[in-house]
């Protein structure tokens, strides 16, 4: 009887099964470390890049702020760049920031650059236009630790390249809406308002304005009983710098009749220093420089600007002030010094003293509607007025002068614009531009 015998189909052993699952189980393993590594190495680049990116921006701001402050002195291009430096130096401290401090490690010069330009398309340069207003900062390459960067690269770079993130930022001055307004108002003309031509409602710089005419002189410009003050308050804590009382082009203001020389008076002075009444320095600082011409200035209508200094007629050339050929301390002069003091130079400065007290944000007004007494005045625009001399107690000379300024320091929010009008400016981060208007994806 023949035995029939079938035969099985080959089958592995479960011994050879489990020796592949453990191949596959060895390069699943390896993969999914790769995959983590890498991650931890990704997310530790995104957020040094947001480190960094921090210490940039607070540098681009520091720098556009102080080269705001030392404009009209010398060196302005290094002040800046040390302003921004030094910041940049401060943000390596934080928490969190060990190797940004040790990429930087002593040379902060090398790790970033600093560049100056008058338009904030550029282009950037150091030390950059004599009037530069935008400040750009940018460290090309901050190396970072690899945890798994460096092991992969063995096995081919695949595009990773080294380790490292970059950073930059510009800002810069954008025209703003003041709230800090002293309670003074010029009448302006809006058909002289051209700024590509330097004229600015009839206004250009260094002009010597009356901000408020005296006991005797009410101005017919806005009517009978006023003194070109404004009822944005108590005169006293607003003529200070203490008042919030924000306002917008197109809005209207009421004038506030009478000539008020005490509280106006002791108000203003503060700015030099000056304390007499319910007013302290601890509330009221003084500027950075309080100088001012000995004697002072006193009012004239019969000549233009209506002002004599030492019996002789006041002439102003491109913020220069002068009279019969004496000098008198001026905006530019005031400048100079006060730039000194901001890089730690300075031989007059105010320990307490406060960046442009002397500065006034003062409305400009569309006086054709004047009528008698309190009346309303729509807002042309806003100007600032560099206040050359303390205000007189006595009725008179109780006038106040102030030299048109194109801009100055202002409050509020930020526009979306770069600088390109008269009055308060506010310094803001702006996109940057690298060559023909392509912004930049680090910034």
């Amino acid at each position: 009887m023949m035995n029939l015998r079938i035969q099985r189909p080959f089958t592995s052993t479960p011994r050879r099964q489990e020796g592949s699952v453990s191949v596959l189980m060895v390069f699943a393993l390896a993969a999914m470390a790769m995959m983590a590594a890498l991650a931890l190495d990704g997310g530790h680049m995104m957020l040094n890049k947001t480190r960094l990116q921090n210490a940039v921006d607070a540098a681009a701001l520091s720098g556009a702020k102080t080269l705001s402050q030392v404009g009209g002195g010398g060196n302005i291009a290094n002040a800046t760049k040390t302003a921004a430096l030094n910041t940049l130096m401060e943000n390596k401290k934080a928490t969190g920031n060990q190797e940004l401090a040790a990429a930087i490690a002593g040379n902060v010069d090398g790790f970033a650059v600093v560049e100056l330009s008058s338009s904030v398309y550029g282009p950037f340069t150091f030390p950059g236009p004599a009037d530069a207003k935008y400040v750009r900062v940018s460290v090309p390459s901050f190396n970072l630790t690899g945890f798994f960067w460096n092991f992969a690269q063995v096995f081919g770079s695949g595009g990773l390249g080294t380790k490292a993130v970059a950073a930059i930022a510009t800002a810069g001055p954008s025209p703003t809406s003041p709230c800090d307004l002293a309670p003074l108002m010029i009448c302006g003309d809006k058909s002289k308002n051209n700024p590509a031509a330097g004229m600015f409602w009839g206004f250009q710089f260094g002009d010597l304005q009356v901000l408020k005419t005296g006991a005797g002189k009410s101005t017919d410009d806005i009517g009978p009983g006023n003194y070109q003050l404004l009822n944005l308050g108590k005169i006293l804590e607003g003529m200070a710098g203490g008042h919030k009382e924000c306002r917008n082009v197109g809005d209207d203001v009421l004038t506030d009749p009478g000539n008020k020389v005490g509280p106006a008076s002791q108000g203003l002075n503060t700015r030099f220093g000056i304390y007499k009444g319910s007013v302290s320095a601890s509330v009221y600082p003084p500027d950075l420089v309080t100088a001012s011409s000995t004697p002072e200035m006193t009012y004239d209508d019969s000549v233009k600007p209506p002002a004599r200094y030492n019996g002789q007629p006041v002439t102003s050339s491109n913020g220069n002030l002068t009279a019969g050929g004496n000098a008198i301390l001026d905006y530019n002069d005031w400048r100079a010094s006060v730039a000194a003091c901001v890089a730690g130079s300075g031989s007059d400065c105010e320990g307490n003293g406060v960046f442009e007290r002397r500065m006034l944000k003062v409305v400009v007004g569309d006086c054709t509607g004047k009528q008698n007494g309190s009346t309303s005045i729509p807002v042309l625009g806003f100007g600032c007025y560099f206040v050359v001399q303390p205000m007189d107690k006595g009725g008179t000379n109780s006038q106040i002068f102030g030299q048109f300024v194109k801009d100055c320091e202002g409050d509020n929010v930020a526009g979306p614009s770069p600088s390109t009008d008269a009055g308060p400016q506010i310094i803001q981060l702006y996109k940057t531009y690298l060559g023909s208007g392509t912004p930049s994806t680090d910034s």
